[in-house]
C-alpha cells in the first residue's frame, strides 16, 4: 500500500515583489532628487521679465539677503553665508570649468540697491561676462 506523507506548510515570505517595489522607488527618488532645489529665503522684487531658456545650463545664483549676507547655489554649504572673497573664488573656479554658465543675482527686496550693485561688480570681477537679475512675476 502506498502511504502519503503530509506536506508541511511553508512559512517563508516571498520577498521578490518587495524588492521590485523598492528598486522602482529607488529609481524614482534618484530621478527626482536633483529636481528639488534648495535656497535661501529671499523676497524678490516683482517685475515682468523673460525667463531663461530651459535648454541652457543651470545658472549660478548669487544671493544677497536682507542683512547683506552672500550665498551661492554651488557646493555643500548653500545655506551658509560666505564672505565676498569666498564667493568670488567659487564663481571664478566654476566659470573656469564651465565658462558659458549664466550668472544671476538674487537680491532681497529689502536690501539696499548698493548691496546688489556691489555683488554684481564682484561677480564681474570674478569673470562673469554678464550678470542677470532674478525677479518674481507680479501677481494679478
Amino acid at each position: 500500500m502506498y502511504v502519503r506523507k503530509r506536506r508541511r506548510p511553508v512559512s517563508e515570505i516571498n520577498v521578490v515583489p518587495y524588492i521590485d517595489v523598492m528598486l522602482v522607488l529607488l529609481i524614482i527618488f534618484m530621478v527626482t532628487a536633483p529636481l528639488v532645489t534648495q535656497g535661501v529665503k529671499v523676497d524678490l522684487p516683482k517685475a515682468e521679465a523673460q525667463p531663461l531658456d530651459e535648454e541652457s545650463k543651470p545658472p549660478l545664483v548669487a544671493s544677497v539677503d536682507a542683512q547683506g549676507q552672500y550665498f551661492l547655489n554651488v557646493g555643500d554649504s548653500q545655506q551658509e553665508p560666505m564672505s565676498a572673497v569666498d564667493l568670488a573664488v567659487l564663481v571664478a573656479a566654476h566659470l573656469q570649468v564651465e565658462p558659458n554658465t549664466p550668472v544671476v543675482v538674487k537680491g532681497d527686496g529689502a536690501v539696499a540697491y548698493s548691496e546688489v550693485v556691489q555683488l554684481m561688480v564682484l561677480l564681474q570681477r570674478a569673470g562673469a561676462p554678464s550678470v542677470g537679475l532674478m525677479t518674481t512675476p507680479p501677481q494679478g
